[in-house]
């Protein structure tokens, strides 16, 4: 670093306390740098042709096609397959504007460009302007020279990616895995087994000029640090590029959740070019930020402005959240841990892998980054993995993170490929990784940087050590061992990192049981059945899961009622994976009757989905330390399809979502077979010691109850104790396994915390009774308060409102003979309770062949 200035001010302040609410936060600046958006409206075209049409930016080629009528909608039968040609041309992009004399009069112009997909040259009026080729990095180049006053024409030529990557392939004389290893482009759009081949090109991310004079902040770092009796000193770290050798001054504040704000400021001497700037504070009582489940979320905003003369230059801010996170790798009795701890704080992780929530990213808004994140946070998630082959989220998606208290498991944009090692490649992942780490570390939110998806695991039981030259492996290392570490290191240091997914503390032993994280997938791609997950002891599973079909609401917007056949060429489009529609059917016929129709059948996926994953993340919990996290695999879709998600492409929780509601609630029952026995353990996240009952039945299907009690529970701080046990035999007296269930409650006051069920048999050998369930509706507050009961065991209850939008609190529940449940409906706009009655229907796993 150039001119480099540390000058430290050391300031120690005591945030008072003061009434509750939110301090004022701090604004723009009212001069000094200017920014001017280019978002909106430009122009596009085949370079081919002289046609230009209207374009909207951030956007990508398809949905500009999309939009001019152009193409189908490729989400739809199979237009897929008929947009194909899209990502074989170039596309031209241009925008006009002036430049007003104050502008042309400022010091530096500069363009900034936040994405370009992927290969793009531009130029300003008609003069080149530079070259890209990395969809994840931000450009910054100077324009000030190319500006005139009227009439601006920025363009920019987007090369097929396919194009490029084929040419950059063509130079090696070995293939190296994956579709577009040479490409820094979000490698699922080139097809993943849950998604379309969608090959986008444009800007997709916001596009502007920055005009400034004197100074400009370039970046802003915050690095924490413990200070006696529970203090928290925070390190501001300004980067200040300068025009010249001025005296300026450094204005930092801190803006407090309880109202509290620090304001300090410091002369600085700035040199030529860039330096860097230190100031510290000292927060004698923070808040601390905690993950959902665990505490809440306060968040501070650290402003720093730089002033010369009483004229704000420019000012930069981040929203932190004071907390420590580890991860922590200790010699145990099973070999070494593998789990975060957050302010000392050992936590179970609880979530899922996230992948892009759309194909086209500009149709991702706030607004479904919300809807979805929320549904993350309801269900009782703390961590969320934002796995490698998609993109780098909006800065929308982590603040959200921070707010709600989900923790990231962030990969760098690599997945299950190997890539090139020549100096040019290795030069770009090194800036792109800087790009990415100043842009996210700031976030409370941010718990682990790793390195890549399943690229060890595939050189090492993929065949790919067996078929390339141990120079790939060598250029492996380059990446994963050296440039991303070091970058970490450097601009973000404390942060952990992890060089692969799956990882163990050994490069060459990926499936290790004994350190690391483990990718589970011998059952689905394997064919193990679900009780399988049982015997795995891996310290962490960052992945594992199992497909459903969306429900028939979510296939009427793809597939007309001729298609709607398991066989059919719509339905087999929108299943990515080669045995994926086999493999359900397979695990099916093994639990379940086979479904009556098409619905039913759609339906029946999800709850065959939702109990594997109940019977993976009840076990990993249930043996907690030894396993310390289950994220499944996955969160979400990026179009509509039978996949593995447990929301839908529109956000419409399966089955999974429910359960997950449940499996990951912070204090549960699992009651399981041990030999000969029926035990029930109780999982505590809490961080208190918990007291509830445990209420227990055994009955037959019909309502008889053959067995009963209720147990005083206390559950100690993150914890599973074994509680409650009784021979299996005494509990199903003398009828047979198909005969007799188990079902269990926690209790506290007249509150259920939790439900769980046992069956001794597979349900398809259950002669399920007709449930007849009593439903009363109750309208309260805008709400309807719905309670269901049962003579009957009814399993997989299930509750939809036709023509209602809206949410259920819980869903695809048992309802247990005696034991009444409530659930409450949240529509989305004022409803009338005859409507909603109406609308309303249930059905249940008898309904699904009977």
């Amino acid at each position: 670093m150039k001119n480099r200035v540390a000058l430290v001010f050391l300031a120690c302040l005591l945030f008072a306390a003061a009434a509750s609410g939110t301090a004022a936060r701090p604004q723009a600046p009212s001069a000094g740098l200017e920014r001017i958006s280019l978002d909106g409206a430009w122009e596009f075209k085949n370079v081919k042709e002289s046609v230009w049409r209207p374009a909207v930016v951030p956007g990508c080629v398809h949905t500009d096609l999309l939009a001019a009528g152009l193409i189908p909608d490729p989400f739809v039968g199979d237009n897929e397959l008929r947009v194909q040609w899209v990502d074989k041309e170039d596309w031209e992009y241009r925008k006009a504007f002036d430049a007003p004399p104050a502008l042309l009069a400022r010091e530096r112009v500069e363009l900034v460009a936040e994405g370009l997909d992927t290969y793009a040259r531009l130029f300003l009026n008609g003069r080149s302007l530079a070259e890209t080729n990395n969809q994840f990095r931000t450009w910054r180049f100077d324009v000030k020279p190319f500006l005139v006053a009227a009439s601006n024409e920025l363009r920019i030529v987007f090369d097929s990616s396919v194009r490029r990557e084929n040419e950059l392939k063509a130079r090696l004389p070995y293939r190296l895995p994956g579709e577009a290893p040479h490409s820094r482009k979000s490698p699922y759009h080139f097809g993943w087994d849950w998604g379309p081949r969608l090959t986008t090109s444009g800007v997709w991310r916001p596009i502007r000029l920055e005009a400034w004079d004197r100074a400009r902040i370039e970046d802003i770092q915050i690095l924490q640090e413990p200070e006696p009796k529970g203090a928290v000193g925070l390190r501001v770290r300004v980067q200040v590029q300068s025009e010249d050798a001025q005296d300026l001054s450094l204005n930092v504040a801190v803006f407090g959740p309880r109202n509290a704000k620090l304001e300090r400021r410091l002369a600085v001497r700035a040199a030529r070019d860039s330096a860097r700037h230190e100031v510290r504070l000292t927060i004698k009582t923070p808040d601390r930020w905690w993950p959902n489940g665990l505490g809440g979320q306060p968040l501070y905003t650290v402003e720093a402005a730089l002033v010369r003369g009483g004229e704000r230059l420019d000012a930069a801010s981040r929203r932190i959240g004071i907390r420590t996170v580890t991860l922590e790798q200790k010699p145990d009795e099973w070999g070494k841990s593998f789990y975060f701890a957050v302010n000392g704080v050992p936590v179970f992780a609880k979530g899922g892998n996230w992948i892009p929530a759309d194909s086209f990213a500009d149709r991702v808004t706030p607004e479904k980054y919300r809807a979805l994140l929320e549904s993350c946070r309801d269900a009782n998630m703390n961590m969320i993995r934002v796995w490698g082959g998609g993109y780098y989220e909006r800065p929308e998606f982590y603040d959200l993170c921070d707010e709600l208290g989900l923790l990231v498991w962030q990969d760098f944009m690599f997945a299950c490929a190997l890539y090139p090692g020549d100096a040019a490649f290795l030069d770009n992942v090194r800036l792109e990784a800087e790009d990415v780490v100043r842009e996210l570390r700031h976030h409370p939110s941010l718990a682990l940087w790793c390195g890549n998806n399943e690229c060890e695991e595939g050189w090492f039981h993929w065949g790919w050590k067996e078929t390339l030259p141990a120079s790939v492996f060598e250029d492996y290392l380059k990446i994963f061992d050296g440039i991303l570490p070091e970058a970490v290191a450097a601009l973000d240091p404390g942060r952990p990192y992890w060089p692969s997914s799956p990882h163990s503390t050994q490069t060459g032993d990926p499936r290790s049981e004994r350190s690391g994280d483990m990718h589970v997938w011998t059952v689905w791609h394997g064919m193990e059945p679900f009780v399988e997950y049982t015997g795995k002891g891996h310290r962490f599973m960052s992945e594992f899961g199992f497909q459903s079909f969306p429900l028939l609401e979510t296939v009427k917007t793809y597939a007309r009622p001729e298609d709607w056949n398991l066989t059919s060429p719509v339905m087999e489009l929108h299943q990515k994976h080669p045995r994926g529609n086999k493999l359900i059917l397979y695990y099916m016929l093994d639990h379940y009757r086979l479904p009556k129709d098409f619905s039913s059948l759609l339906w029946l996926s999800q709850v065959l989905q939702a109990e594997g994953m109940k019977t993976a993340v009840e076990h990993w919990r249930s043996v907690m330390p030894r396993t310390m996290g289950a994220l499944y695999w996955q969160l979400d879709d990026c179009w509509p399809v039978a996949s593995w998600s447990g929301m839908d492409y529109y956000g419409r929780w399966k089955a999974l979502q429910f359960y997950a509601k449940r499996f990951f609630a912070p204090l549960i029952a699992v009651p399981r077979l041990a030999g000969d026995r029926l035990e029930v353990r109780v999982v505590s996240d809490l961080g208190a010691e918990a007291e509830a009952d445990l209420v227990w039945q055994a009955g037959t299907y019909d309502g008889k109850i053959l067995a009963s009690g209720r147990e005083p529970v206390r559950a100690k701080p993150r914890t599973t104790a074994f509680v409650w046990s009784r021979p299996a035999a005494e509990l199903k007296g003398g009828l047979a396994d198909a005969e007799v269930h188990f079902a269990c409650r926690l209790v506290r006051g007249g509150t259920v915390l939790h439900a769980n069920t046992l069956h001794f048999s597979e349900l398809k050998q259950v002669r399920l009774p007709k449930p007849e369930i009593r439903v009363e509706i109750r309208p309260e507050d805008g709400q309807f308060l719905i309670r269901l009961e049962s003579k009957a065991f009814a399993k997989n209850v299930h509750l939809a409102a036709d023509g209602v939008p809206g949410a259920f609190s819980d869903n695809f529940f048992d309802l247990a003979p005696g034991w009444p449940t409530e659930v409450v409906f949240r529509p989305e706009a004022k409803t009338d309770g005859k409507v909603f009655q109406d609308a309303m229907k249930i059905r249940s796993l008898r309904d699904s062949y009977d």
